[in-house]
C-alpha cells in the first residue's frame, strides 16, 4: 500500500524534521520519502487542514473487559476506541474473568487482537488469579509474548513473594509491574485522606499507604538488582523516592494517571462518583509534584488508566460506587490543554521502550507508526464523543484543545470522518 500524507507538521523531537511541514510518502508500512512536496501517485492520500503528525501514541494501562466483562467493553470495541483516540499501541490489563495468569489466556488475547491496526500487548498477572499467594506462570506467559506481569490495582502483601518475582524474571528479561499500595491501609477507603475527606465523613486513603509500599518495593529492587515499573503513582513523596532511586542507578520506571494531573480531591465535594478513581485524586501539592516529575523525566509516562464500568457500578451511593473511569477518548485534548503540544506528545510516546516496544522516529526508512492530529481543535467533551461501550468518563464537560484525527500502523490506516 502506498499512502501519501500532504502538508503535515511533524511533531517528533527525535526526528530531523521536528516542527517542519512536509509531505510524507509511506510504502508497505515504511516511510519512503519526506519532502517539501511529493507528487508521486499513491493508493490513498491524506490532506487535512491543520494536520500534524507524531509518533504513534502508547498507553501502558487499559482494561477492555473481555473475557468475562464484555458488557463493559469488548476487545474489538476497546481497540476501536484506542484507534479513534489516536493510540497505536496499548497494554491490556489482566483484570478479566478469568484473570490472565497463564499462557493459554495470553495466546487467546494475542489471537483475538493480532489483525487490528492497534497493537495490543498483554500484561499477565503476577500471582495466580491475582490472589497474592503464588506466582503465576510467568515464564510461560513470557514465551507467549506477555510484556509485563502485575496484579491490577493490588499491592503485593508478601515481601518474599515480590522478591522471588523480581529474581525470577531476571532469568528471561521479564518486567514486574507493581501498584504501590499497602493493602491493610486501604481497606474501605473512598478517597484521599485530608480535610475534604474529614468534612465529607468518608473513610480515606493516606499518602503513606502508597509511600510505605513504594519504599519497601524499592528496597527489594535494590536487593535483587532486577527491574520494576510502578503503575500510577499519585503522591509528591513517591516522586522524590523514585528520583532518589534513579540517581542510585536502580532500574525503575513509573507512570501517572492523567486524572491525577488534572484534578484534585476538591472535585469530590459533591459526592460525584465520576471522580472516584484509584489511586484517588490527591491535593494540589501532589498534583504540582507529579507534573514537575513528568516534565523532568522522573515520571516516565502518562496513562489513561482506561477502565470501562457498567453504569450501575457508578451511579449509586458514593460509598458503594466502583473506582475507575474511561480515558482514551479525552487523553490528548485534556493534556494538550493543560501541558501544551510538545510535552503532551512526549508523554504519550516516550514510555514504549520500557516494554521493549520499538520506537520509530519520523524519518526515511523507519516504520510508519504514526498518529494524525489537529492540536488547535477546540471542543467540549460530551457523551457523543465517547466510543467506549461504557460512559463512566471523568472528563465529561471538560474543555479540550486538540483532537486525534487518525493513526497509521501495521501497514494500515484510519482517518476520522469528522
Amino acid at each position: 500500500m502506498r499512502l501519501l500524507i500532504k502538508s503535515a507538521k511533524i511533531v517528533d523531537s527525535k526526528s530531523p524534521y521536528h516542527l517542519q511541514q512536509k509531505d510524507i510518502l509511506i510504502e508497505n508500512g515504511i516511510i519512503k520519502a519526506i519532502e517539501n512536496s511529493i507528487d508521486q501517485t499513491a493508493d490513498n492520500e491524506i490532506h487535512i487542514k491543520h494536520l500534524h503528525v507524531s509518533q504513534g501514541w502508547f498507553d501502558s494501562s487499559v482494561s477492555f473487559g473481555e473475557p468475562g466483562f464484555e458488557e463493559r467493553e469488548t476487545l474489538k470495541n476497546g481497540l476501536d476506541t484506542a484507534m479513534k483516540s489516536g493510540f497505536t499501541s496499548v497494554i491490556l490489563n489482566a483484570n478479566t474473568k478469568p484473570i490472565i495468569d497463564n499462557a493459554a489466556l495470553v495466546q487467546y488475547l494475542k489471537t483475538k487482537t493480532q489483525n487490528h491496526i492497534v497493537q495490543a500487548l498483554i500484561s499477565g498477572a503476577l500471582t495466580e488469579q491475582s490472589k497474592n499467594e503464588q506466582l503465576a506462570e510467568l515464564f510461560d506467559m513470557h514465551q507467549h509474548h506477555a510484556v509485563v506481569f502485575g496484579d491490577y490495582k493490588k499491592g503485593i502483601n508478601s515481601a518474599n513473594l515480590l522478591k522471588l518475582a523480581l529474581q525470577y524474571v531476571k532469568g528471561f528479561g521479564g518486567l514486574v509491574q507493581v501498584f504501590p499500595i499497602e493493602n491493610s491501609l486501604s481497606q474501605q477507603a473512598q478517597m484521599h485522606e485530608g480535610l475534604i475527606s474529614t468534612s465529607l465523613g468518608l473513610k480515606a486513603l493516606p499518602r503513606m499507604a502508597e509511600v510505605i509500599q513504594l519504599k519497601r518495593d524499592l528496597d527489594l529492587l535494590k536487593y535483587t538488582n532486577s527491574k520494576i515499573h510502578f503503575s500510577c503513582i499519585s503522591t509528591a513523596e513517591s516522586v522524590e523516592l523514585i528520583k532518589k532511586a534513579k540517581k542510585e542507578g536502580l532500574e525503575v520506571t513509573c507512570s501517572v494517571a492523567i486524572s491525577n494531573l488534572i484534578y484534585t480531591a476538591e472535585k469530590l465535594g459533591d459526592f460525584d462518583s465520576r471522580y472516584k478513581v484509584w489511586p484517588p485524586l490527591r491535593e494540589t501539592s501532589d498534583q504540582k509534584a507529579l507534573i514537575k516529575g513528568l516534565k523532568s523525566g522522573i515520571i516516565d509516562m502518562v496513562t489513561t488508566d482506561h477502565q470501562p464500568l457498567n453504569i450501575e457500578l457508578k451511579k449509586t451511593e458514593f460509598e458503594h460506587a466502583a473506582f475507575g473511569s474511561i480515558g482514551l477518548e479525552s487523553a490528548f485534548g485534556v493534556l494538550n490543554e493543560k501541558l501544551g503540544l510538545e510535552d503532551t506528545i512526549s508523554y504519550l510516546t516516550r514510555g514504549k521502550s520500557r516494554f521493549n516496544l520499538s520506537t520509530s522516529p519520523i524519518d526515511v526508512g523507519q516504520n510508519a507508526d504514526l498518529t494524525l492530529l489537529d492540536p488547535k481543535a477546540q471542543w467540549t467533551f460530551s457523551e457523543t464523543d465517547i466510543f467506549s461501550k461504557s460512559k463512566n468518563a471523568i472528563f465529561l464537560g471538560e474543555k479540550m484543545k486538540g483532537k486525534a484525527l487518525g493513526i497509521i500502523n501495521k501497514n494500515q490506516f484510519y482517518v476520522s470522518e469528522s
